[in-house]
């Protein structure tokens, strides 16, 4: 038996004029599960289709299970194996129907003999912990809850190959890490073998394998390790004051440096730790420099790196300062944003309970919650799309429940679900926005040309917005929001399936607006690398804030509870999971090859490594803002559940 389950050589697909994806060359033996790592338009969901056997494609060969795919009887001799989840929460299945009803509906679809079915439906909610839920409506899930029950469905008539397209997008990083962990032990027990995609570059270290793919074509393949060497360097991060004289002298050596909040985080190709430390310090000679760490590349640098100079992807980025058109005068340390006690209930069931934070004019503020915890209902609130139930606010000077339509003329609102009427061409939207806002044939002309600066849309007046790659469709969201120059910025998951070089670009623009216009933000993000990004953070669950504090302060405080956080490189890496937990380790979770665990016991886990077989030394490495969310919302669902089991 062969131990390749998918081979493509040459695998092209064309829609009319598009070519979608380009001679791609992927290998998948049996028992991995391999990453397909890109944007939305990098080719993932065609190829993965053809591989499901329900598109067909136009060149190259491709092959699964031995059975060459060249037509529709070769694709139906092979769909009994294969497990398919097609991207979207809930997509494969139905809304009406209950969690059981779900999983009976996909086992008599597939044919599966009642009494299995039974048996396997049983073991698959247990495994997934939904067992309790499975009276449930799909439609009342959460997300979390919805990709888990997706997983059930496509497991149900045990296929040996599962394909999942994006699982995990939109999905909150407790119940993605809880996805990841279910996969892995799947696949460890079961010796499934797993086709997955994810536009989550944090995602990419879970891999055995993985393609990077960028337009189509691929750029690198391998495991996590072979790749991380297509880009060979180190990561400087730094604090330094003034941070814009800093960034400005830094960019002009370094293509890739970012603002995180008050620090800087750059990569240095090519040198060593050491030197990379000392090139940076030697630039910044003169300012004031007390932190500066040097670190290991991520994936995500790498991609970036390979795809060449981010300033070519946003040539807008360096030169924003000169085009910003600042007409800001209110001090920086104004309260642009104040929520003072707010609660929305609808029914009996509370939303969002006695919600209280601040803002201030230039900070960048993240709204960070589980699904459901209650932050676009927040959001709702403050912009006077709903009115609260009780408590206060004050947005852009102005008095919420008294002045809506005045706050309105002063905030700019981006939301995940509308933002650009596709339809339209660029310079329709933007004309349709200043429009509506009010703005004279002068003024509209005026912000015209600076959105078109700011957005690097020079070339694409006249392209319309559905034809945009996702980077420029929502830096011209961006700019529509932008185009009444609002002293306050709200924005609901900016960069969901934006591509790294585009995310990069599109947070150099708003850390720019709001040092240099002293634009106030308040963000909401499912990437928690992007939680870095921000000055302060609001952590929200079960509708109320939970922690208040920077992100540094956030993760010095889970170090001093929770213990430092190590990596552990083991083959077996999923299947030590359940034992670690056994023994008194919670906070373990896999990465491909590695595990990583948040500990203050190291001494007891050095010991019982190697009675598990393991031989690795636990590595320490830098705790993130996703170990500080995961760990947060955890030990608080934990609290929650022991007070229900209270009599």
């Amino acid at each position: 038996m062969s131990d390749t389950i998918i081979r493509a050589r040459g695998f092209g697909k064309r829609y009319a004029a598009h070519q979608a994806v380009s001679r791609l060359d992927v290998e998948v033996r049996r028992g991995e599960l391999y990453g397909l790592i890109g944007p939305d338009g990098a080719g993932k969901s065609s190829l993965m289709k053809a591989v499901a056997g329900v598109l067909s494609y136009e060149q190259g060969e491709l092959e699964v299970f031995g059975h060459l795919l060249d037509s529709e009887r070769s694709a139906e001799a092979i769909k009994d194996r294969i497990g398919l989840m097609p991207q979207g929460l809930g997509q494969n299945l139905y809304g009406d129907l209950s969690v059981e009803e779900n999983v009976d509906f996909f086992a008599r679809l597939r044919l599966v003999p009642r009494e299995v079915a039974a048996a396997r439906k049983e073991q698959l909610l247990a495994i997934t912990r939904l067992a309790a839920f499975r009276q449930r409506p799909m439609k009342q899930l959460s997300g979390g809850m919805k990709q888990k029950l997706g997983l059930v469905c496509t497991l149900i008539h045990a296929p040996q190959l599962i394909i999942l397209d994006e699982p995990t997008t939109g999905v909150d990083p407790v119940s993605r890490r809880d996805f990841w962990a279910i996969l892995a032990a799947l696949i460890a027990e079961q010796g499934l073998t797993a086709l997955v995609s994810t536009a989550y570059m944090d995602e990419a270290s879970r891999f055995n394998r993985m393609s990077l793919l960028h337009q189509g074509r691929t750029l690198a393949e391998g495991s996590p390790a072979e790749i991380l060497q297509h880009a060979p360097g180190s990561i400087v991060q730094c604090r330094a004051a003034p941070q814009l004289e800093a960034m400005q002298r830094l960019s002009a050596t370094f293509t890739q440096c970012e603002a995180m909040g008050p620090d800087i985080r750059l990569f240095v190709p090519e040198l060593a730790p050491a030197q990379a430390g000392a090139k940076v310090a030697g630039l910044l000679q003169g300012l004031d420099c007390p932190q500066l760490d040097v670190l290991e590349p991520e994936l995500e640098d790498v991609f970036v790196a390979m795809l060449g100079r981010i300033a070519s992807a946003a040539p807008q980025a360096d030169t924003l300062a000169a085009l910003a058109a600042s007409t800001m005068t209110a001090d920086a340390g104004e309260l642009a944003i104040e929520a003072r006690g707010l609660s929305k209930r609808f029914g009996d069931f509370v939303a969002v309970g006695d919600v209280s934070f601040q803002v201030r004019q230039g900070e960048i503020f993240g709204l960070l919650g589980a699904n459901g915890a209650g932050k676009t209902t927040a959001i709702k609130m403050l912009t006077g799309i709903l009115p609260p139930s009780s408590g206060q606010g004050r947005v852009a000077g102005a008095e919420m429940q008294r002045a809506g339509a005045l706050i309105k003329s002063r905030i700019g609102y981006m939301s995940q679900a509308f933002s650009l009427y596709l339809d339209l061409s660029v310079v329709e939207n933007i004309r349709l926005y200043a429009g509506i806002y009010g703005l004279d044939r002068r003024q509209c002309a005026a912000r015209l040309q600076w959105i078109l600066d700011m957005a690097g849309l020079h070339g694409h007046e006249n392209d319309l917005a559905a034809t945009l790659p996702m980077g420029l469709r929502q830096r011209l969201a961006l700019g529509c929001a932008l185009v009444h120059q609002p002293r306050v910025l709200f924005l609901d998951e900016p960069t969901s399936g934006v591509d790294p070089i585009g995310r990069r670009a599109f947070w150099d623009i708003l850390f720019r607006l709001s040092r240099l216009d002293g634009v106030a933000m308040l963000v909401t993000t499912h990437y928690m690398s992007e939680a870095e990004h921000c000055d302060h953070l609001a952590l929200m669950f079960a509708g109320r804030v939970v922690a208040d504090a920077s992100p540094q302060a956030m993760k010095q405080q889970v170090l001093a509870e929770a213990g430092q956080l190590y990596q552990i490189r083991a083959d077996n890496a999923a299947a030590l999971v359940q034992p670690l937990r056994a023994a008194g380790f919670p906070h373990v979770s896999p990465y491909g090859t590695a595990l990583h665990i948040l500990t203050p016991e190291l001494e007891r886990l050095s010991t019982l490594l190697p009675t598990l077989g393991v031989s690795a030394t636990p590595q320490p490495r830098p705790i993130a803002m996703e170990d500080v969310f995961v760990q947060r919302v955890s030990q608080l669902e934990a609290e929650k559940a022991a007070q229900k089991g209270r009599p």
